[in-house]
């Protein structure tokens, strides 16, 4: 990044020129496919071992029980007993994108001296580096998830080729691309051609809905940990070694993103199913009979809930509104075009919201547990909308500072001209 950056000398900048970009790129996406794939492999043996001793199946049983997980985080979906589930593990699906990020980032600043320098590409001279790096990378990392998908595919578990495809495309776009954009400094250099409003937007955005995930997440732990007595009855009903609870418990711990996405649905006000004809809301609860997992503990208890409970839907849009207020408060601009980022990046992040809360559920068993997860239609409406109305409220406060010191320095400075 920094050879467009700054001028270097001409040695290293033949030195990154004679790295071939085609070999980087896709060794880079390799990379990050394989990084969490061994980690889950070696977390597979592990778990294999500590189950029965080695007693019944083989290593390679362990690892392909790996393997799927790592499919299962790039939505492939599986059968068990004639059960499809396709309910995406989002924790395993975290560590899928801090890898790509990094290792894109990496690949990016392997890359930079390819192509044209800084002042050449803001003459607007063409410049492919970046396309051909995330094409590639694309490449090895397909390449690595249609072998792990053929290789662990069998008789009774049947992962989906095209929907691992098809994340993995999601996944390059929306996580490598960009990563490999800003590890190239072309990230940098485009960003002076987007309109300033539409930057500060975009910062609206993304401050909002990493606190909106933030609070969902810290408030289902919260009542997780409210809950421990009730999830720690579930896991000894099991009768597991020590040993197994701790995997029972690190298997849990790959659905908390899901879980916190029910939560934020939660929060917002349309909530979620667990399984059919169930619903669980700030107005009402409604379940039926569930699975034994220790994570569902901390669902509320069946009928009405409080009424302070409902005060909790007031948190989506004050989160919004302090996030949007603290982002804006620092940038130059006008009143209007604060008003407009605010309004505009919480319209954003509500609909970023809501994609993620749909990708959070899906089947979980046979039967009722065929639906798992938020109404997403409707936690759509009210992400939006909460989000869209907080951030202009936060983008607000900022706007009434920022015209009101703009009308301070106008009215000042025809008294100054008077007295030159």
């Amino acid at each position: 990044m920094t050879s467009l950056l700054t001028r270097p000398d001409t040695a290293r900048t033949d030195a990154a020129r004679s790295r071939p970009l085609v070999l980087i790129a896709t060794l880079g996406g390799v990379a990050a496919a394989l990084a969490p794939l061994v980690v889950l492999l070696a977390v597979g043996v592990i778990g294999w071992f500590v189950t029965d001793a080695g007693v019944h199946g083989a290593p390679r049983d362990g690892m392909r029980m790996g393997a799927l997980a790592w499919l299962a985080g790039h939505g492939s979906g599986f059968t068990v007993m004639g059960a499809r589930v396709t309910i995406v593990p989002l924790g395993v699906t975290a560590m899928t994108v801090w890898s790509m990020w990094r290792i894109g980032h990496r690949v990016g600043d392997a890359v930079s001296g390819h192509g044209p320098d800084a002042d050449r590409i803001s003459d607007g001279e063409r410049d492919l580096t970046v396309p051909i790096a995330i094409m590639t990378f694309f490449a090895g990392y397909a390449v690595v998830a249609v072998v792990v998908a053929t290789l662990a595919a069998g008789t009774s578990v049947d992962p989906s080729v095209p929907r691992v495809l098809a994340w993995t495309v999601v996944m390059t776009a929306l996580v490598a691309a960009p990563a490999i954009a800003v590890g190239s400094g072309r990230a940098a250099i485009w960003a002076t051609f987007v309109p300033v409003t539409v930057r500060a937007g975009a910062a609206v955005a993304g401050a909002v809905l990493g606190a909106l995930l933030v609070v969902s997440t810290v408030a289902f732990l919260l009542t997780l940990a409210l809950s421990l007595d009730d999830a720690a009855t579930m896991t000894s009903s099991l009768h597991p070694s020590p040993s197994e609870a701790g995997l029972y418990a690190l298997v849990n711990a790959a659905f908390v993103p899901n879980a916190a996405l029910f939560t934020g649905s939660f929060l917002l006000g349309p909530g979620f199913a667990v399984g059919g004809a169930t619903l669980v809301t700030p107005g009402a609860v409604v379940l039926g009979p569930l699975p034994v997992v220790p994570i569902i503990a901390a669902l509320p208890a069946v009928g009405t809930p409080a009424a302070w409970v409902g005060g909790l839907m007031l948190l989506p849009p004050l989160v919004a509104a302090i996030a949007a207020y603290r982002t804006l408060r620092t940038r130059t601009l006008a009143w209007d075009q604060v008003a407009l980022a605010g309004c505009g990046g919480g319209l954003v992040a509500g609909f970023g919201f809501a994609v993620l809360a749909s990708l959070s559920g899906g089947a979980a068993g046979p039967g009722r547990m065929r639906f798992v997860g938020p109404f997403s239609r409707d936690v759509l409406v009210h992400a939006v909308t909460a989000c869209g109305i907080g951030a202009l409220l936060g983008a607000a406060v900022v706007a009434l500072l920022v015209w009101r010191a703009t009308r301070a320095w106008a009215d000042d400075e025809p008294a100054e001209s008077t007295e030159v």
